[in-house]
Formats: structure tokens, C-alpha cells, sequence
């Protein structure tokens, strides 16, 4: 059913939009687009900008990626290191892949057959709610599971916020299985045939359940460095997570493919009707399911009469829309985004985040109001590459093959081409866990010179106790002190 009602959409949209010149990029769309960040075409060309830090190579076409951070050694680093930063070629011309919108879509909505099968792992929570972690293993291994003594990386893959695992999630654990890790897909309670076993439903950006679900996936993998990579509007719920629990959120560096930043304003604001009423649609069908639960908390009439994300959204957490108000809700629109505003805790992040973010992103909506540029120009921890087209989480290249030698040896990666904000992701990933290797090593360096290495100073320095050298943070993952692991079964 919704494989058709996709192709109603794209046929409905390429009737309507093909003609128009949203497919070819003028120099007065580059100047207006330019306009929005503060440049001049001239200042674009030669990489220079008054505050903060954007870099774009001079021979670079007026396509590729614009890199905007504040300066700091980790981002010259990540310059020097990582290619893909300038090798973006979108595909323009008369080719329905250079619509943004029909581009979105068919990510969004058209069936992929991947070559990777999942284990799913049902976690009890600490209220007896359920979550649902989906491992991505390759279809022709017999070995299901993975040894806890694996040493290699994991990747958590956030999705969007609505439950539905588009191409671009199914992409990113081909992707992430062929170079290594052990990728996994956090679902939210009730979402993707997650049961519901509570009278709670996951608000957007709380990030209870994902901590819980860290806890547990270090647990069973600790050998193994944390990587995590969100889609969409799953990026709020991975920012909530990195600003609450700061230094102790055990991930070593994350990406936020097409992020949506402000979403209150988002919400507020509404999508073009068709996205809307697609979006709409298809998250009521996830939560009829269940519609007797829910009548307990809410109106469930409120809930399924809305045509609106955000009406959405009030029915199921806002006290306005209820008879009673649901456990942990807000009671106001106002002060439920107080709690749940992905940027509220920015300033505690403490790893590398980078965004991959596309100007003509139809869902985002423009890059002018909805990109807070001033975040990445002040905040050395995070890191821009916004692209001039790419729709929402597409990225398709001119060249079927963007990962070059790459994903050559590949039977199934290297046939279709590694998207580019995977590779991306790749590079940055290896670039940033290579820059604080270096890092580590030069500090252990200069503290042997010093004279910690020598006999006595190495001994005191190994004797000493592990709080006087790093303070417990308050976000605790003493995973022991919390969980009894039987409760924790998989189907």
C-alpha cells in the first residue's frame, strides 16, 4: 500500500514540479543561497568568512560541500584527512534525481532489498517499558550473533522519529557491515513492531530509553568503540542524548545526516501538505495499533481527527489534548519543548558531531532559519558540511560509484556505490578517532618528559586513585547498580 502510494506521489510531483527551474543552478539561486550564510560569491570562491570557519577549495565547483566550524586542530585534521569533504557532485540537468523533492521521497518511501538480515534484541527497561534493538548481520552468515569479545567498532543508527526504516537506514548497515562494524537500530517503544508495554510513549527528545539502551549495548560489546550516526528527525533525539550525559555518553564521535535542528519551529511551522499528510498518515497508522491503550491517556479522537504533525504531536504529550495528562507529559506545547528541544544541552556535548545537511532539504525547510549556523561558528565540538542540493537524506552523485576504490572489492556495496554522506560519515569517523590517538600519544609523550615516566613518578601516577584523575560525571553508567539482565530477552 505504500509502495503505491509513493508512486501516486512522485508521479503527482513530476507532473507539477519537472518544469520548473529548481533543476538547473543558476547564478541566482547560488547568490541567493550564498546570501542566506553570509557570503558573497567572491568570498565563497576564496574560503574565507569573518567568524568562524568555512573552507571550500577554489577550484571546487559551485556544488560541493561547504565545511563551517570553529578553527581548531581537529578540524584542520579532518580537512587535511577527509576527502569526500570536496568531492560532491550532485547530479543536475533534466533527471528526476536533481529534484530535492523526488529525490526525498524515493528514500523515504521506496522499497529497498538489502543484502543484510537483523537479530533483534527486546530490552526491558527500568519501567518494564520495551525497546528494540535491530543488529544488522550479513544474510549468508550462519554465526547470528557476535562474541561480547569483538573488538569491533559498533554503530548505532538512530532513525527518524516516526518509526519507519527508510532506504537510507537499510544503506547505512550495508554500508557499516562491509568496512567492519556491528551496526545496530535503535526503534522506539511501539515503533517497527516494538511491543508497547506501558501507558508511555518515547517524547521526542527524551532520552531516557537511549541511554538505557547505550548502557546495555556496552554491556554486551565493550570491547568495541561506540559510534552513532541519526537520520533525520532522529537527530533530536541523539543530540538530547549527547548534551545530557556529556563526557560519559560513551560515543566517540556521531554524524546527523539531514538533522533538524529547531524543532519546535519545525513543528510549529508545518511541512508542504503533500509531506505532510504523507508523514501524518503514516504515523497514525503506527499508532492505531494501539488506539484502546492509548484511549485510557488521551483523546484518541483528538489524536486521529489531526492533520498535522504537531496536533500530532499535543494529543499524544501535551495536556491540552487530554482528559488526564499522560505520565511525564508537559503541560503546555511551550514547556514540553523546554524538556525536549534537541539544542537545550549543546554546550555539554563533548564529542565530535558532525552534520551533513542539504540547502534545498524540503523537510528541513530553508537553510536561512533553520540551520543555526552561529552553533557551529562558536562550538568547537560540532561541525557543518552543507551541500547546495541533496534533497532530505539523499545525496545522490552523478557517478553510480562514489566511494572509488573504497568499496571496489565489494560484491554488494561496490555494485551500487557507497552514498556519499556514508562515506562521509566513514572518513570522519576514522579521521576523528585517529586525530585523539595522535592526541593521547603526544600527551603520554610529553608526560615522560616531564618526568612522570620515570621510576618513581610512573609508579605514584599508576597507584593513583582513579577519582582524584577523573570526576564521576552525573549522568552515571553504572549499569550494575541499575539492571538485573534477565529482564532483558530477544525473540
Amino acid at each position: 500500500m505504500l509502495e503505491w502510494l509513493a508512486v501516486v506521489c512522485i508521479v503527482i510531483l513530476a507532473v507539477f514540479i519537472w518544469p520548473g527551474s529548481a533543476y538547473f543552478c543558476t547564478e541566482a539561486q547560488t547568490d541567493a543561497l550564498l546570501g542566506g550564510l553570509g557570503l558573497s560569491h567572491a568570498e565563497n570562491n576564496s574560503g574565507t568568512k569573518n567568524d568562524g570557519f568555512t573552507h571550500k577549495r577554489s577550484d571546487c565547483k559551485q556544488n560541493s560541500a561547504a565545511f563551517i566550524c570553529k578553527p581548531s586542530a581537529l578540524a584542520n585534521y579532518l580537512l587535511k584527512h577527509c576527502r569526500s569533504f570536496s568531492d560532491y557532485s550532485p547530479c543536475v540537468g533534466w533527471t528526476w534525481r536533481a529534484s530535492a523533492v523526488l529525490q526525498s521521497v524515493y528514500e523515504a518511501c521506496w522499497p529497498y532489498h538489502s543484502a543484510v538480515q537483523f537479530v533483534r534484541d527486546n530490552l526491558q527497561l527500568s519501567d518494564e517499558g520495551l525497546v528494540a534493538l535491530d543488529w544488522a548481520v550479513p544474510s549468508h552468515q550462519r554465526r547470528r550473533r557476535t562474541s561480547s569479545h569483538s573488538t569491533s567498532p559498533v554503530l548505532l543508527i538512530v532513525p527518524n522519529s516516526f518509526g519507519k526504516i527508510t532506504r537510507n537506514v537499510l544503506k547505512l548497515c550495508e554500508t557499516a557491515l562491509f568496512h567492519g562494524y556491528l551496526p545496530v537500530v535503535f526503534n522506539r517503544r511501539g515503533q517497527n513492531g516494538a511491543p508497547l508495554t506501558t501507558l508511555k510513549l518515547q517524547q521526542f527528545g527524551d532520552p531516557s530509553d537511549l541511554r538505557e539502551a547505550v548502557r546495555y549495548i556496552r554491556h554486551r560489546q565493550p570491547a568495541g568503540r561506540l559510534y552513532a550516526v541519526s537520520e533525520s528527525t532522529g537527530a533530536g533525539l541523539l543530540l538530547s542524548y549527547l548534551g545530557e550525559c556529556g563526557s560519559s555518553s560513551y560515543v566517540t564521535a556521531a554524524v546527523c545526516l539531514s538533522p533538524v535542528f529547531r524543532c519546535q519551529s519545525w513543528f510549529e511551522s508545518g511541512l508542504w501538505w503533500p509531506l505532510q499528510w504523507g508523514i501524518t498518515v503514516y504515523q497514525k497508522t503506527g499508532l492505531s495499533r494501539y488506539r484502546s491503550v492509548l484511549g485510557q491517556i488521551i483523546q484518541t479522537k483528538d489524536l486521529f481527527s489531526s492533520s498535522s504533525l504537531r496536533g500530532i504531536e499535543e494529543a499524544l504529550f501535551c495536556h491540552s489534548s487530554t482528559t488526564a495528562p499522560p505520565a511525564g507529559s508537559s503541560l503546555s506545547w511551550d514547556a514540553y519543548w523546554e524538556h525536549n528541544e534537541p539544542l537545550r544541552d549543546v554546550d555539554e556535548v563533548a564529542i565530535p558531531v558532525l552534520s551533513i545537511c542539504a540547502k534545498d532539504d524540503p523537510i528541513r525547510g530553508d537553510s536561512k532559519c533553520t540551520v543555526p549556523l552561529e552553533l557551529f561558528e562558536s562550538n568547537p565540538h560540532f561541525f557543518l558540511l552543507l551541500t547546495g542540493r541533496g534533497g532530505h537524506c539523499g545525496f545522490t552523485t552523478r557517478s553510480a560509484n562514489t566511494c572509488g576504490d573504497v568499496a571496489a572489492n565489494s560484491s554488494v556495496t561496490g555494485k551500487r556505490g557507497i552514498n556519499w554522506s556514508h562515506k562521509t560519515m566513514l572518513e570522519f569517523f576514522r579521521a576523528t578517532t585517529d586525530f585523539f590517538a595522535t592526541e593521547e600519544r603526544s600527551k603520554q609523550l610529553a608526560a615522560r618528559r616531564r618526568g612522570l615516566g620515570g621510576v618513581t613518578g610512573g609508579r605514584a601516577f599508576r597507584n593513583r586513585s582513579i577519582s582524584t584523575c577523573k570526576q564521576v560525571p552525573a549522568c552515571s553508567h553504572n549499569i550494575h547498580a541499575i539492571y538485573n539482565w534477565q529482564r532483558s530477552y530477544t525473540r
